[in-house]
């Protein structure tokens, strides 16, 4: 096709009126096949949406089902409970040493005659 600019008026009125008689038979044609005129810029197909099968679901639920299953069975529990720490203890000696130095530490605060450490 040619560049629109190098053509004449009369050039431009002819093609104009080719496409509008185009137009008029395509109208005309479609009302005899019973189907849409087709336009020159057909508008794009909608996307599909892909669908999972009801065995495919089913298949991905009795998974997960049995990964879950797996996790809270009791079995798995025994492990974990044998590895428990007894907890630790002051002895009253090592507590009475703290406690006498503490109290050593702040009587020497108050002799200084400061409020804070």
């Amino acid at each position: 096709m040619s560049n629109l600019l190098s053509l004449t008026s009369a050039q431009l009125k002819r093609a104009a009126d080719i496409k509008d008689k185009i137009s008029a038979l395509e109208k005309e044609l479609a009302s005899i096949l019973g189907s849409p005129a087709k336009t020159s810029t057909p508008a794009p197909a909608p996307k599909k949406k892909s669908k999972m099968s009801a065995a495919a679901r089913a298949k991905i639920a009795a998974a997960q089902k049995a990964r879950w299953a797996k996790v809270k069975t009791p079995a798995a529990k025994p492990a974990a409970k044998s590895v428990i720490k007894k907890k630790s203890t002051m002895s009253a000696a090592g507590r009475a040493k703290i406690s006498a130095a503490a109290k050593a530490r702040w009587a020497k605060v108050k002799a200084a005659g400061k409020k804070s450490l």
